[in-house]
This record gives structure tokens, C-alpha cells and sequence, in this order.
């Protein structure tokens, strides 16, 4: 597994694959970006809408107060967004991934695996509905850990759990649909799943690193092909010999 991991790291820094970065950090910044103006917006919004009803409830002298307590709580909401914004990252770099895995995975398939056939691109719209379904499914497991973050950073270690989880369920599955239909995808991950886990462990350790972040669909995806390459073996082994 290491040694995967210093395979997928090591070709990241490879021609074809910083083209692919440049590409991939672009649109998870723009995205990051889109959503943080959304929720501002949004938020301002209500805080001014809130002010409103307070000040027609309270009278013309709590002007000043409530003026200043929207200003704070905007403040707080600025602040609270550039921290969500790294909570979110993972679920970015879910739907990231979709627009670029097959480029990816090719370039690993080629490189490292010479001698063997590469596999069959997904359809774009599959991919993304899989990385749309991965992101959604990253941001409610999120939210349901938010209220652990207050029993002493157990909400912290369940994000983390979480996220490699989650990661390392859609990139392994998206590397294994190049060569396998999805269900037998599925079916491959739940039977070796303490391996795919322990490589999701790798890549939600990458998703913590700030700004490196922005690199997790290359890593993640690079990492995951060797993991569905040296799996596939002892089962082609078996179809062979059995």
C-alpha cells in the first residue's frame, strides 16, 4: 500500500499530470469561490431580514444595537465560511474528480501498466452523477459529525473516518468501473473493503493538508488504480488457473 502511494505520488509531478492539476485546482477554486459568495450572500441576507423584524418588534431604539450585532454576526459568517470551506473540500474534490478520473487513470494505466489493456472511459454524465452523489453524501456525513466537534476532537477523528470513507468508496469504485460494470465495482469494494479503507486513510491524510487539498483528485485516483490493479490480479490468477 506505501508503495502505491509513493508510485501515485511520485507521477504527480509528471508533464501530463500537472496539466491535469492545473485544470482540476482551477475549477475547485472556482467552485469553492461560488459556493463561499452563495452562502454570504445568503447569510447577509437573512442577518438583514433578521435585523428587520427585531428593530419592528423592539422599536426605533434598537437601531444601533441590532446594526452593530448584524455587523458582528456577518463577520462571524465570513469567518465561518473560509472554515467550512476546508470542512467542504472533500466533497469538492468528490465532484472535481469526476471531470478528470479517466484522464487520470489513463495516464496511470499507461505509464505503469504497459503491458496490460487500459480500461474503458466512463461516460461523463456517469462519472459526475457519481461524484455528485459522493459530494452530497460527504456533506451530510459532515453535518452529522458537526456536534461530535464539541466532545473533546471526537468529531475531528470521525471526519477523518468519514472522509476516507468516503473518498476512498468513490475513487476505488470509479477505478474499477473502467474495467467492470458498476454493480461488480460495488460488489469488488465491499469484498476488499479493509484495503480500500486503509488507502483511504492515505488520501483523507492528503485532504487535510491545506492548499496540497486541491491535488486530492490526482492522488486519490492515481492511488486507487493501483490499489484495483493489484486486486484484480489474484482474481484474473483464479479465472486462469481455477
Amino acid at each position: 500500500m506505501l508503495d502505491a502511494a509513493v508510485r501515485a505520488l511520485s507521477q504527480m509531478m509528471t508533464p501530463p499530470f500537472r496539466a491535469v492539476l492545473l485544470k482540476s485546482v482551477g475549477l475547485a477554486l472556482v467552485l469553492i469561490v461560488l459556493i463561499g459568495i452563495g452562502l454570504h450572500r445568503v447569510l447577509l441576507w437573512l442577518a438583514g431580514a433578521g435585523e428587520s423584524w427585531a428593530e419592528s418588534v423592539l422599536g426605533a431604539a434598537s437601531h444601533m444595537p441590532l446594526t452593530v450585532l448584524a455587523w458582528i454576526l456577518s463577520v462571524a459568517a465570513g469567518l465561518g465560511i473560509v472554515v467550512g470551506s476546508i470542512f467542504l473540500m472533500p466533497a469538492v474534490t468528490a465532484l472535481v474528480a469526476s471531470f478528470f478520473v479517466d484522464e487520470i487513470a489513463l495516464e496511470v494505466e499507461r505509464t505503469e501498466y504497459p503491458d496490460e489493456p487500459v480500461g474503458t472511459p466512463m461516460p461523463l454524465v456517469s462519472s459526475m452523477l457519481v461524484g455528485a452523489k459522493a459530494a452530497l453524501l460527504a456533506v451530510l456525513v459532515y453535518l452529522l459529525a458537526v456536534p461530535f466537534l464539541l466532545f473533546a476532537g471526537a468529531g475531528l477523528v470521525i471526519f477523518f473516518l468519514a472522509t476516507a470513507y468516503l473518498l476512498s468508496r468513490e475513487y476505488f469504485e470509479l477505478a474499477a468501473m473502467r474495467y467492470r460494470p458498476p454493480v461488480e465495482a460495488r460488489a469488488m469494494r465491499k469484498a476488499n473493503q479493509s484495503t480500500v479503507f486503509l488507502a483511504g486513510l492515505m488520501i483523507a491524510a492528503f485532504v487535510s493538508i491545506p492548499i496540497v487539498n486541491l491535488a486530492t483528485p490526482l492522488f486519490g485516483m492515481a492511488l486507487m488504480v493501483h490499489v484495483h490493479k493489484r486486486l484484480s490480479r489474484p482474481m484474473i490468477e483464479t479465472r486462469r488457473f481455477g
